[in-house]
């Protein structure tokens, strides 16, 4: 049953200024004092400043936010939205009489809509009259509003400014409907996985498609001042692909995984994780709550407040306001906007989604954000700060039950980079599977068994091709760029007239193969078309798992796009596979791979004009690989049908198309200490997994 206040309690406009001499009155509330006493503070009148957390660029001016259709299923307990004496500013508390009123035109809507909802099916023949579904548990419902006609402008595939064109229109703000997502079944949470990950996979595809177009206008290096970042989540919400908008939903955002990590806070804002560009206090504002009070949904916590402590599962939070804009203490805080909605939040027990926002340097930004699970709101209490004013501070707790945090295992992942054994003193077998054939070492760890079968095997960097794969369709020619690659050139014409990587060596979409600089060019081994050959740069590690026998993870964090390694094995004809097939061995099928290369940088969502690449072109392989006696790190990653790498073929030291190497690049953004994934095909039927490879 919904519960809900009998009528909309008054809410002050934050934008207006108060007055001086306006007294506020707060519960203060202390961990240390068993008992609730009122004191009566002064306040000056601050810039009401939303808690800004650092932020590396300059966020865009406005956001808005588009909603989009989806089933939920709702929480059978909601919070009893009442006003408390002891919690709410006097400014906002009614009368006796009003209250009397409120109570008595609430029962009469009560029992109306009980009503309304036990005659639902004789009541809606007569078509004029609307009846709430009687299933629904949406903590505060709202009559549903028509969504916009999408006024897209025409786009062709062939023009990437018009692809990332954006028509400025109206648009509907975000819901004031709040609801918590429970009991979704396997198929429920695939579906929203998947919707998740190709959410994710476009925002990626837009956001380095604007980078490169940046740098073909202005240079190498350049591409940050296009702000891919904000032009992709434009894109997408002018598409209406933005995520989890109709509804606002307490909890946690069906999809999302504990552990995951995101690079810019806009995407956290296309997937519904975090609605705020810069605030680090997500909430519905009371004016739009049905009973005039803010609830608080998400937090980011990066340390942009001094008085802010972070222990983990444990967390002092500061509220927002008082700050100039040198991110200093300067007034005292009030409890209003964000501050009295992570207060509400406390009083009606509802948690909180922590996203913390680290320092991790790299090529994309110099700050991630990882999703670290649920909180409880334990304790406010008005305190003084460090700088000498008025702060609110709130005691936030982790519920239990959850996977390990995100930020946990970057950090172990951190240490175990450093010293390993140190970290992790047991389970070692051997810290460089490789004998240094790699340019980084690869870990061998097994804490479950004693099988070390891994290391029975010789480490094969390349694949091994036969002696006339190098002879049969190589015209021996390549590029005359001196100086490097530049646009134009023959080994660019050679791909379509465009390279296949960015300046950072980020695959920008995928393509049935890729021709990258070889032996016959002059351009030198730093060329950004030569991306595969420069090896393993992430330092991973093979492990036991109960799961899936071997797997395989990575220590550092890999971003979406981002070349892994090769697959490698030694590459048998058909007539020298059959006899092998004929003595029990199985072998590796490249023509079996799943063609998940085309899922990179496919713009469909974007414009119907889009047509997936299929220049250059390939034949269909007809050859198998042997990783019966030498292979390497890639042979044991494990099979999915949602996978987080996948199989692009190049060439480059040969262009014999029959005979491509087998490149593993990131489908998206891989944490430190994720299994890689990726899908064969034709997988084991017991342990989803190539048998070979167990």
């Amino acid at each position: 049953m919904n519960h809900q206040m009998g009528s909309l309690v008054p809410f002050q406009d934050l934008n207006l200024p108060l007055e001086q001499s306006q007294i506020i009155s707060v519960a203060t509330t202390s961990s240390a004092v068993t008992s609730n006493c009122t004191t009566t503070f002064n306040f000056l009148t601050p810039k009401i400043e939303p808690k800004q957390e650092p932020f590396d660029e300059p966020a865009p001016a406005q956001t808005p936010y588009q909603p989009e259709n989806f089933l939920f299923s709702l929480s059978n307990s909601t919070p009893d939205f009442l006003s408390n004496t002891e919690t709410t500013p006097l400014s906002d508390i009614p009368s006796s009489s009003t209250n009397d009123q409120n109570a008595l035109y609430s029962e009469y809507f009560r029992i109306s809509e009980l009503f309304r909802s036990a005659f639902a099916k004789s009541l809606q023949k007569y078509g004029d009259v609307e009846v709430l579904d009687p299933d629904s548990r949406a903590i505060i419902p709202v009559p549903e509003e028509p969504l916009p006609t999408s006024g897209t402008t025409p786009t062709n595939s062939s023009n990437p400014d018009r692809a990332l064109s954006v028509v400025s229109r109206r648009r509907p703000g975000r819901s004031n409907e709040l609801v918590r997502v429970t009991n979704m079944g396997i198929e429920d949470e695939r579906y929203f996985r998947d919707l998740v990950r190709k959410t994710r996979m476009t925002y990626d595809s837009l956001r380095i498609l604007a980078i490169a177009e940046e740098e073909k206008r202005t240079g190498p290096g350049n591409g940050r001042r296009a702000r891919g970042d904000l032009k992709a989540a434009a894109v997408m919400r002018d598409r209406e692909l933005w995520i989890n908008r109709d509804k606002r939903i307490v909890g946690s955002i069906p999809g999302i995984e504990v552990g995951d990590l995101f690079f810019f806070r806009m995407e956290l804002c296309v997937l519904g994780l975090h609605g705020q560009v810069q605030a680090g206090i997500d909430y519905l504002p009371g004016s739009q709550s049905s009973n005039g009070e803010p609830i608080a949904t998400s937090i980011i916590v990066s340390g942009g407040y001094e008085d802010d402590q972070d222990a983990g599962d444990t967390i002092i939070y500061t509220g927002h306001g008082g700050q100039d804009k040198f991110s200093r203490q300067c007034m005292h805080q009030k409890l209003e906007g964000g501050n009295l909605a992570l207060e509400r939040s406390m009083h009606y027990g509802i948690e909180l989604r922590v996203i913390r926002g680290i320092k991790y340097e790299n090529t994309v930004s110099s700050k991630v954000y990882v999703y670290d699970g649920l909180y409880k709101i334990d304790d406010c209490w008005f305190d003084v700060g460090k700088s000498g004013f008025g702060v609110y501070k709130y005691r936030l707790s982790r519920i239990e039950g959850q996977p390990e945090m995100g930020t946990s295992m970057m950090r172990f992942a951190q240490n175990l980079r450093i010293s390993p054994l140190t970290a992790r003193p047991m389970g070692y077998l051997t810290l460089d599977i490789s004998m240094k054939k790699e340019k980084v070492p690869i870990f061998l760890y097994n804490d479950i068994d004693s099988n070390h079968d891994p290391m029975y095997y010789d480490y094969l960097v390349n694949a091994v091709f036969p002696p006339y794969a190098f002879s049969q369709g190589s015209s021996g020619t390549g590029c005359e760029c001196v100086s490097g690659c530049t646009e134009g050139c023959f080994c660019a014409m050679k791909n379509g007239g465009d390279f296949a990587y960015d300046h950072n060596g980020i695959l920008l979409r995928g393509k049935p193969v890729i021709f990258e600089c070889g032996n016959f060019c002059k351009c030198p081994p730093t060329c950004r078309n030569r991306v595969s050959q420069h090896g393993l740069r992430n330092r991973l590690e093979i492990f036991r798992s109960r799961e899936t026998g071997w797997g395989v993870r990575s220590l550092d964090l890999i971003q979406a796009g981002a070349f892994i390694c090769e697959y490698t094995g030694v590459v048998l004809t058909r007539e020298q596979a059959e006899v092998f097939t004929m003595n029990g061995d199985t072998l590796i099928y490249p023509s079996r791979f799943s063609e998940r290369w085309a899922e990179w940088g496919d713009l469909s969502r974007i414009f119907a004009e889009y047509v997936r690449p299929s220049y250059p072109s390939i034949p269909p392989l007809d050859f198998a690989m042997d990783v019966s006696r030498m292979r390497n790190v890639a042979c044991y990653m494990s099979h999915s049908s949602r996978p987080n790498v996948f199989v692009q073929y190049v060439l480059y030291d040969h262009n014999n198309l029959m005979f491509p190497h087998l490149m593993v690049f990131a489908m998206e953004n891989i944490p430190p200490m994720r299994e890689l994934s990726i899908d064969y095909g034709v997988a084991d039927e017991w342990t989803g997994k190539l048998s070979i490879c167990n």
